[in-house]
């Protein structure tokens, strides 16, 4: 009889441990760089019209997904900027460093990363940094209004039994240490 316990509460913990990863999806950060790689194509004109222009591509973009700032995405990237302004034309290369907080949107079920903010923005060459800190809150609301309405992940029914799942009965998100964590309803 003890013996016939024993083996039953070892199959009900297998059984528990193997049905908690229905219980929630993950996203990885490459899962999230690898999207935005495909799939964020931020190329933008701003601007103080008269006193300096840029035209800004997003050429790449890497994230650390709740480790540097709790409940938050910290983007990395590089940009290429085209200037002109009073004192000429200038090509600069722009390393930025943001901080966003990922929304997941049940409707379409999607991860967006919404309240962009730049925590660092280094020009090379030097020279054009001040140029940079001047246009750095235009560039920002341009980031913010993009990232609004651009999808850093869309959940879909054809990659896994999984992520199907997820589309269907996701409820929020989490953030963790290296990963979105979406819950699933009962």
């Amino acid at each position: 009889m003890r013996k016939c316990f024993s083996i039953m509460v070892i199959c009900c913990s297998v059984l528990l441990a193997g049905c908690d990863h229905l219980a929630s999806y993950s996203l990885s950060e490459q899962e999230i760089n690898q999207s935005l790689s495909k799939h964020a194509a931020f190329e933008k004109d701003i601007g103080i019209n008269g006193l300096a222009n840029a035209h800004i591509t997003l050429d790449t973009l890497h994230t650390e997904i709740g480790r540097a700032v709790d409940n938050q995405v910290v983007l990395s990237g590089h940009a290429k900027v085209d200037f002109a302004s009073l004192f000429g034309q200038q090509k600069a290369d722009l390393n930025l460093k943001m901080s966003a907080v990922p929304v997941f949107n049940r409707e379409q079920g999607a991860v967006y990363l919404h309240d962009i903010t730049i925590l660092d923005a280094q020009a090379q060459p030097q020279k054009v940094q001040g140029v940079v800190e001047s246009l750095k809150p235009l560039l920002a609301t341009s980031l913010r209004d993009y990232f609004n309405q651009q999808p850093a992940w869309i959940l879909s029914s054809d990659r896994s039994k999984a992520e199907s799942l997820a589309k269907k009965y996701a409820t929020g998100i989490e953030v963790k240490p290296g990963e979105l964590v979406i819950p699933l309803a009962p």
